[in-house]
């Protein structure tokens, strides 16, 4: 099994940013993939990007290209999320998820683990 510990989120104004990591453990040679997704108030869950497990691929969704940064520390297990310039609309839940099928899913259903959500909120 992998467990995965989100933490950085918290409430930041318009203009600001937040680092969010997820501290991974347990088998983490099954990963091969890893991403964040979201949850805004009343939506349901959202892709926001992914890397390979060597770090070498990321991708991201629309409306966070330019803004946010996806990377990871493989001595550490750690993945993390620079957020620059966050908007109201980033407002949500933000969950850490790995998959050992492969990289690049940008499905939620995709992922064989995740944690417990770190919340995001950002003032107008």
């Amino acid at each position: 099994q992998v467990q995965l510990v989100e933490s950085g989120g918290g409430l930041v104004q318009a203009g600001g940013s937040l680092t969010l990591s997820c501290a991974a453990s347990g088998r983490t040679s099954r990963i091969f993939g890893m991403g964040w997704f979201r949850q805004p108030p009343g939506k349901e869950r959202e892709f926001v990007a992914v890397i390979s497990r060597s770090g070498g691929y990321t991708n991201y969704t629309d409306s966070v290209k330019g803004r946010f940064t996806i990377s990871k520390d493989n001595a550490k297990n750690t993945l993390y999320l620079q957020m620059n310039s966050l908007k109201p609309e980033d407002t949500a839940v933000y969950y850490c998820a790995a998959t050992g099928r492969g990289y690049g899913y940008i499905g939620a259903s995709a992922y064989d683990y995740w944690g417990q959500g770190t919340q995001v909120a950002v003032s107008s």
